[in-house]
């Protein structure tokens, strides 16, 4: 086989890794908001009265790319977003009209 064809094919096949692995940390941070909004609504945090306290921060800065990392990102994700809002005191809580609307939109894309 070439060299310059054993070069391209190790081009593609990295190219591909790369993606690969920024699309399963994707799914991971993805997966992790799902699993802090139903936290959430579990807690019925739906108002400033009702926030829950929150991991939101690392617990081990050394824990690089373990599952565990992945729950503050999601909810710095969810508070960009506004379907998270943050208390004076560091609790947290959702906005319901925000969360139905991101639902609406979640499943009207499932819908065909």
């Amino acid at each position: 086989m070439p060299v310059y064809l054993q070069i391209l094919i190790l081009v593609v096949a990295f190219i591909a890794f790369v993606f690969l692995a920024l699309y399963a940390g994707g799914i991971g941070v993805r997966r992790m908001c799902f699993k802090i909004i139903a936290e959430m609504e579990e807690a019925k945090a739906f108002k400033e009265s009702k926030a829950v306290k929150l991991q939101d921060e690392r617990k081990n800065f050394f824990r690089v790319g373990i599952g565990g990392n992945l729950r503050p990102k999601a909810l710095n994700l969810l508070i960009a977003d506004g379907l998270v809002i943050k208390t004076n005191n560091g609790k947290y809580y959702l906005d319901k009209e925000k969360l139905a609307q991101a639902k609406a939109q979640i499943g009207s894309k499932t819908n065909f």
